[in-house]
């Protein structure tokens, strides 16, 4: 396991993080105390420091698993946590974006963690109802009061993205230091948008989803008596993983493994966020770390897609377009803000 730097920051955290959405059996379809331990132990004796898990994951076993786990390696540890998700369904402010939430949150997830700080905190889902500054400020008061040491945001528009980060360096608050986001080979919207605005505003991208649930492993082209997480699998996602089982196949490695690599490969400060429901499973995600995907494997997946980033990437990367712009020096001009 190598380690990078969490975007606009100087942590440093493993290359794949642990996703714990897993740990606990509260929502019918997740992996015991013990197999969840099997897990989280598998991970850091590869060498992972970076554990990801939200205040309402399994109705709060999650972190109530890892708060037992962590204990006695606690400052070794990189914890990051999430809120926004209502944990109490009738009370309007019972979740969303606002302070109240954040504050009242971050001091359950401390205590089912049994910790005194969170290295990261996300804003989990966007609620289209808080003001930005209401946000970064509680952010920012969370930061100084060293309940929190890094702030980031998880499943948002880049736009908001975007000006929370331009809020902090203006005002002095607490930077976001990363966006956790859907991606993988069948779920490819974020790279219209959000991508491009990290890589440029230097905040680290950890996408989940890396298979799709299951889906690109091929499980769901087949019938089996695998758990299934998703029904009603589209041809397309099936026929991509049908691809992809093939080229997997031709280099001795699993299907997993490959839709991981495709991602963990794409431009960017990119840390994965591997989930499991069993050992044998992180075990083969794990896997990954032994190869690399070379150019014309990662152009052949990609191909698979069909996808197009439409506009305005498309139009601005367009000849006709540079030669309006740049006239015939266009190919002459070394320009490291490309993508």
């Amino acid at each position: 396991m190598k380690y990078k730097l969490l975007g606009h920051s100087g942590v440093r955290v493993s290359e794949l993080c642990l996703g714990t959405m897993t740990f606990g059996e509260d929502w019918g379809w997740g992996a015991s105390k013990e197999e969840s331990r099997r897990i989280f132990e598998a991970f850091i004796a590869a060498g992972g420091n970076f554990l990801d898990t939200s205040c309402n994951y399994t109705d709060g076993t999650s972190e109530t698993f890892i708060g037992e786990f962590i204990q006695g390696q606690r400052e070794r540890l990189v914890i990051a946590s999430k809120y926004s998700l209502t944990m109490r369904k009738d009370d309007p402010n019972g979740g969303g974006n606002s302070r109240k939430n954040m504050m009242q949150t971050v001091e359950g997830s401390l205590k089912r963690l049994q910790t005194e700080y969170l290295d990261l905190l996300y804003l989990h889902m966007w609620d289209y109802t808080t003001p930005i500054e209401e946000v970064m400020r509680g952010f920012d008061d969370l930061v100084r009061q060293g309940k929190v040491l890094y702030v980031a945001f998880s499943d948002s528009p880049a736009w908001v993205i975007s000006r929370a980060v331009t809020l902090a360096e203006q005002r002095g608050w607490a930077r976001p230091v990363g966006v956790q986001i859907p991606y993988s080979l069948a779920s490819r919207d974020v790279e219209r948008e959000v991508l491009t605005m990290a890589r440029h505003l230097d905040l680290a991208i950890l996408p989940w989803g890396l298979i799709g649930g299951g889906v690109l492993t091929g499980k769901y082209n087949t019938e089996s008596g695998e758990p299934r997480r998703y029904e009603g699998t589209s041809d397309r996602a099936k026929n991509i993983a049908a691809e992809l089982g093939k080229l997997a196949a031709e280099i001795g490695r699993s299907p997993a493994q490959v839709a991981i690599n495709w991602v963990r490969q794409q431009p960017g400060t990119v840390i994965p966020i591997l989930g499991a429901r069993t050992l044998k499973q992180m075990q083969d995600n794990l896997g990954c770390l032994e190869f690399a995907l070379t150019d014309e494997q990662m152009s052949r997946l990609s191909a698979l897609a069909g996808f197009s980033r439409g506009f305005p990437d498309n139009f601005l990367e367009d000849d006709e377009v540079h030669e309006l712009i740049f006239g015939t020096s266009y190919d002459h001009v070394m320009n490291h803000h490309r993508r």
